[in-house]
């Protein structure tokens, strides 16, 4: 009888581990066929012969991204807007998210707060309003323009005000009693406890602002002032650029297609969310289990 359970675990346990590693190779195929088709050539990606491993290597596509001023400039306006765009996100959700996470006797406006926080998650304006907003406050062709419209994430702000809530009353009673106020206590007591959401969050936010492209196709009309994204987005070359090369740049771009920028521009994109990622991930889990609990 031992001998029995102890195969079905083991054969339980097989099977679970079977499926995990397909699960993994079926998410990581993607991605290897992504980086073989981006240092292959032109003609065997367009007749179709690459899948993961790379044919007639080269990495053009990758020289035509790197070897441009307007990629570095393109990669500088996103790192700007990662950072103003994410240090006003965060302080906003922390300001929002504390005194929400009150109960309606010791934050009387509470309840009307969250039924407009609830209201803004489930309807929009629509494109035209948002625009024509972000217009008339004069914040076209600026970085404001990338930054002040999402301001205020309303999921962060919901996950992050969950977790609050599980943070022991105890703590702000004893501060309280010592003299300290809202603020003090939310800095010394609330931030410090809540690290592991914050960074969770952080992570939300960064990737957020790097990923997006449509609001710099739609409110950055000055090349100089888009993000990478949309400058990654605007790349593939077009017949009217290609009749405007060079011999030698002809010759260079016979080696690449759109097909291959397109991988390349994926890769490049991604490496500065896979440097920032490791640092994170350890809190990635346990913030949002914690922040998703509601007591």
């Amino acid at each position: 009888m031992i001998q029995s359970r102890t195969f079905g675990a083991q054969a339980s346990r097989f099977l679970i581990i079977l499926v995990l590693v397909l699960i993994a190779c079926l998410s990581l195929a993607p991605i290897i066929n992504t980086i073989m088709v981006s240092v292959s050539s032109s003609t065997a990606v367009n007749a179709g012969r690459v899948y993961f491993l790379p044919v007639d290597i080269n990495f053009s596509s990758y020289v035509k991204i790197l070897d441009d001023e307007k990629f570095w400039r393109a990669f500088l306006v996103s790192v700007e807007r990662v950072a103003l765009g994410g240090a006003i996100n965060m302080l906003l959700t922390i300001l929002m998210a504390y005194p929400l996470s009150r109960t309606a006797s010791q934050f009387r406006a509470r309840n009307v707060y969250m039924w407009i926080i609830v209201f803004t998650m489930l309807f929009s304006g629509g494109i035209v309003p948002w625009y024509m907003v972000i217009s008339k406050l004069g914040l076209i062709n600026s970085i404001w323009a990338l930054v002040l419209p999402g301001a205020v994430p309303v999921f962060n702000v919901i996950l992050l005000m969950n977790f609050f809530k599980g943070i022991p009353k105890e703590l702000e009673e004893a501060a309280f009693i010592d003299g300290a106020g809202p603020l003090k206590i939310l800095w010394h007591i609330f931030i410090p406890v809540s690290l592991p959401s914050l960074a969770t969050i952080t992570l939300f936010v960064i990737v957020g602002h790097w990923n997006n492209f449509f609001d710099g196709i739609v409110l950055i009309n000055d090349s100089h002032k888009i993000p990478l994204q949309t400058y990654l987005q605007q790349l593939n070359l077009t017949r009217d650029q290609m009749q405007n090369l060079s011999v030698e740049q002809l010759q260079q771009y016979n080696k690449i297609s759109n097909t291959t920028l397109n991988s390349a521009k994926i890769l490049v994109s991604m490496i500065p969310i896979l440097l920032i990622y490791p640092f994170l991930q350890r809190y990635l889990i346990h913030g949002i289990v914690l922040g998703s609990v509601k007591e």
